[in-house]
């Protein structure tokens, strides 16, 4: 496999995850189930007191929805990444693709979470405009980078590696 592709690969895929996330949160889709769920509790709190409750929990509908979503999405992507980047087997399938997940987990976590979401504005929900301090909370994205955000990543992973082993 060729590190420079890889490396190609690797800022391409935070381009394509930058652009998703920007389209996710763009006017009322912010305010899904899915999308509420991925702010931290207190901020949830805060918003539900003036809005309708739905359910955000990890196991309604529209979470799962979403992150099966996110899992054929990502599992396509990285695909096509093994395969540009000259993966054969299942072990070089999987192992690109984690690091990808990984990679893309840093990147959301320190720079989409950590700066962009902390301090765009466009990121806020209504009724939680004031709480600067909650959307500054760099422990609750770190922790879900770690857990489940790694166990996540190796369910893409494992399909990009069945997958190549399937085509090669």
């Amino acid at each position: 496999m060729t590190w420079w592709v890889i490396l190609l690969e690797a800022l391409a895929f935070a381009a394509i995850f930058t652009a998703v996330v920007f389209l996710t949160y763009r006017g009322d889709k912010k305010y899904s189930a899915a999308g509420i769920h991925n702010y931290p509790p207190d901020i949830q709190e805060e918003y539900f007191k003036t809005h309708e409750r739905v359910n955000v929990s990890a196991g309604s509908k529209s979470v799962i929805l979403a992150k099966s979503f996110g899992i054929l999405l990502f599992t396509g992507i990285l695909l096509v990444c093994a395969l540009l980047a000259g993966a054969g087997t299942f072990r070089q399938g999987f192992f690109l693709a984690f690091g990808l997940m990984a990679w893309i987990g840093a990147y959301d976590t320190f720079f989409m979470d950590w700066v962009l979401f902390a301090n765009l504005p466009m990121f806020r929900l209504q009724g939680t405009e004031h709480m600067d301090e909650a959307y500054h909370q760099k422990w609750f994205h770190l922790k879900g980078m770690l857990f489940p955000g790694l166990v996540f990543a190796l369910i893409p992973a494992a399909l990009v590696g069945l997958l190549v082993a399937a085509i090669r």
